[in-house]
């Protein structure tokens, strides 16, 4: 299963872009959506210095076509809308690509994270280009529980060593400690710890973000 995290620019001609670089102090999150056949439902808690403005500004676009208030203040509100141009939740639909929820939206750019097989990261790529959709890769990666990045032993023994203190500062617990704790040979902790640092490290440098952010999502889910 490979996870990415993806910065969204939406199209200048949907609602979302214009009230929220409109008013790019506020805050759109979204709490909870649904796309219909031609059109999507959402619940979303909009935050910021100018939420009645930013209501009445989405109550008359004419892509919202239903509006209702949940809960509202002068600095906070929550709605239930209708719209006619979900085309993030169209494209997650047509992908086969749920979004993870929730999703913010501030100054026309939304951060989505999502989980899947590649194939259909790759198809929700498609699908973010057919209907207009601008995006970023922050980063995309495996998604592996820790039982699959180290051993059962490799877990056991780095994890003896952060609660004995191996690794704090000063070292509260010295190898020969450690393996005497875990009753093995001081060479054997050794590698043992070596192999899962390795693994760790290694795996955390993948995570690293992109700073070129240049090849496409095609791209990174194609390489190895």
């Amino acid at each position: 299963m490979a996870h990415a995290t993806l910065t969204l620019t939406m199209p200048e001609s949907i609602w979302i872009q214009q009230v929220s670089t409109a008013y790019p102090e506020a805050t759109f999150r979204v709490l909870a959506a649904v796309p219909d056949a031609e059109s999507g439902f959402a619940l979303v808690r909009i935050t910021g210095p100018e939420v009645p403005e930013v209501v009445d500004a989405m109550d008359d676009h004419p892509q919202i076509t239903e509006l209702s208030l949940a809960q509202w203040s002068d600095d906070e509100a929550t709605v239930h809308f209708e719209t006619t141009t979900p085309l993030l939740l169209f494209s997650s639909r047509d992908s086969g690509m749920p979004i993870e929820l929730p999703v913010e939206v501030r100054d026309g750019e939304a951060t989505i994270e999502v989980t899947g097989s590649r194939e259909r990261l790759a198809e929700l790529a498609e699908q973010l280009e057919h209907f207009g959709l601008q995006y970023r890769i922050d980063h995309v990666r495996e998604r592996l529980h820790e039982s699959q990045l180290l051993s059962e032993r490799q877990l056991e023994v780095i994890t003896a060593a952060v609660e004995e203190g191996y690794y704090d500062t000063p070292r509260r617990c010295s190898l020969t400690e450690l393996a005497g704790h875990l009753d093995i040979a001081k060479s054997t902790c050794s590698e043992t710890l070596h192999r899962a640092e390795e693994a760790i490290v290694k795996r955390f440098v993948e995570e690293l973000p992109d700073a070129s952010g240049e090849e496409s999502l095609e791209e990174r889910l194609a390489s190895p």
